[in-house]
C-alpha cells in the first residue's frame, strides 16, 4: 500500500510586485517660487468652480501648503526670487504686510456684500412705494 504524500507548494506570486518602499525612501518634493505661484493661481481658479479639493488631490498637494504659499505670496517673498533659492522665514515686516493684505481683502469683500445688500433694499423700497401708491390711486368699486 502506498500512502499519499503531501507536497507543500509555496505561492510567491504576491511577491512579484515591489512594495511601496522597494526603491527606498523618496526625497521630498520641492517647488520653485514660480511653480508655487502657478499652483496658487490654478487652485484659486479651481475654487471658483467648486473643485478645489479635486485640484489638490490630482496635484498631490495639501491645503496647508496652499495656506503657507499664500502667506509667502502676500508677503512678497515669492516675487523676485530665483528658482531654487531658499526661502526663509518671513520677517516681521513681511508678516505684517501679509496680515494687512488679508485684512484688506476681507474688508473689500464685506464692502461689496454690503453694497449689494443696500442696492437690493433700495429696490425693495421703491417697489413697496409704487405698490402703495397704486393701491391709493385705485378707486373703490361700487357694489350693485
Amino acid at each position: 500500500m502506498s500512502s499519499p504524500s503531501l507536497i507543500a507548494v509555496r505561492d510567491d506570486s504576491y511577491m512579484s510586485s515591489p512594495g511601496p518602499r522597494a526603491g527606498g525612501p523618496t526625497s521630498r518634493r520641492s517647488f520653485t517660487p514660480a511653480q508655487k505661484l502657478a499652483h496658487l493661481a490654478a487652485y484659486d481658479t479651481a475654487i471658483k468652480d467648486h473643485e478645489g479639493g479635486a485640484y489638490l488631490r490630482t496635484e498631490g498637494l495639501y491645503s496647508s501648503q496652499i495656506t503657507e504659499w499664500r502667506k509667502l505670496r502676500d508677503a512678497g517673498v515669492l516675487a523676485g526670487r530665483k528658482p531654487g533659492e531658499k526661502i526663509g522665514r518671513l520677517t516681521p515686516e513681511q508678516a505684517e504686510i501679509a496680515r494687512l493684505r488679508r485684512q484688506l481683502s476681507k474688508t473689500e469683500q464685506r464692502l461689496e456684500t454690503t453694497g449689494v445688500a443696500l442696492e437690493i433694499m433700495s429696490k425693495m423700497h421703491e417697489l413697496l412705494e409704487s405698490l402703495s401708491k397704486s393701491s391709493r390711486d385705485e378707486t373703490p368699486c361700487a357694489l350693485p
